[in-house]
């Protein structure tokens, strides 16, 4: 059974992608091997913690599942069988950034559900190695599976609908995150002030989460807010090049949307980026905001240095795709229910 919990959100980040994709690729794999939990919309999110702990529990039972898959960091603990995604541990390692309801939840839920789980999966190495060393878990025993690219995101995708949609009439640097001090936009202000002086904008896309601390935001980058998810795909195409400061991240999946997208990418050297990456991007340091402006106008303006990182992308990101995701995790979920 699958934990579709996070998928049913009607905005998506990072976590709310991968649950959605597993949630429509694997019961494509195997059909009867899998069956969707999904509570209504109005449960997404905190009020549906009681579905996820209580009535996710009882439906597993009635439909006798060998495990509940949750892809989306929590798993219901009554339940004795699960397998747990963790995407990161973030909220435990850095309180701050978040508020203290949440950090609380996590501490209580977090570690628990993690010893618990039959199977425990990450999405990167650096982030297998923070879970277990926070945890006190044998990394050897949390399986890793990377994230992937869905077939909207191409160079070919629709850059004319996006960019009118959107009111973009000058050429634009992106950068896709959550208004979050995690993300690190801040860092970016030096970066707008050198490209609005060469005729280009540097647009942020993205919405505000309530237990998540807002960062500063950077002088001079136009905030597009939520960007919808059909629109994404043309507005990755379009940029000049993608910026990702962040300092804390499990995997990035706009990196490599963007790379897919054969959109240059500037990204952090720290948390998996550079692991996501795979020498394909520019990886600067978070704190270095001349550093930082630097590599993203040449990502943008300079012809030989857009030409290479746009190539190394697309070579990066080919092979990663939510099919071969799901065909790993459908694997390491069929070895763990027949183990038990």
């Amino acid at each position: 059974m699958i934990n579709a919990r996070a998928a049913a959100r009607e905005r998506l980040g990072g976590v709310e992608r991968w649950a959605r994709e597993m949630a429509a690729r694997l019961p494509a794999l195997r059909p009867d091997a899998y069956v969707v939990a999904q509570p209504p919309r109005a449960l997404a999110h905190r009020a549906g913690h009681v579905w996820e702990q209580a009535a996710l529990p009882a439906l597993a039972a009635a439909r006798r599942a060998a495990l509940v898959y949750s892809p989306a960091n929590l798993a219901p603990l009554a339940w004795p069988r699960n397998a747990l995604l963790l995407h990161d541990v973030a909220a435990l390692r850095h309180p701050e950034w978040y508020s203290s309801a949440y950090v609380r939840w996590q501490r209580r839920v977090v570690p628990a559900a993690a010893r618990r789980a039959r199977l425990l999966l990450t999405v990167s190495a650096f982030a297998r190695d923070e879970i277990a060393a926070t945890l006190g878990i044998d990394p050897a025993g949390i399986a890793v599976v990377a994230g992937g690219v869905d077939e909207r995101f191409g160079p070919g995708a629709d850059a004319e609908a996006a960019t009118a949609a959107l009111g973009l009439r000058r050429p634009y640097v992106l950068t896709l995150a959550t208004r979050h001090a995690r993300k690190n936009l801040g860092a970016l202000d030096r970066a707008a002030g050198r490209l609005a002086a060469g005729g280009v904008d540097l647009v942020a896309a993205g919405g505000e989460r309530a237990y998540m601390a807002s960062g500063a935001d950077a002088a001079g980058v136009r905030a597009l807010g939520y960007v919808d998810d059909d629109l994404l795909p043309g507005l990755f195409a379009g940029a000049r090049a993608f910026a990702f400061p962040a300092y804390d991240e499990g995997f990035g999946l706009p990196v490599l949307e963007a790379m897919a997208a054969g959109t240059p990418v500037v990204a952090a050297d720290s948390g998996a980026l550079p692991e996501t990456a795979g020498g394909a991007a520019r990886l600067v340091d978070p704190d270095d905001a001349d550093a930082i402006a630097e590599a993203v106008v040449a990502a943008a303006l300079d012809p030989t240095e857009h030409a290479r990182l746009r190539a190394a992308g697309l070579e990066r990101a080919r092979p990663l795709t939510w099919d071969g995701a799901a065909r790993e995790t459908d694997a390491l979920l069929a070895r763990a229910a027949e183990a038990g």
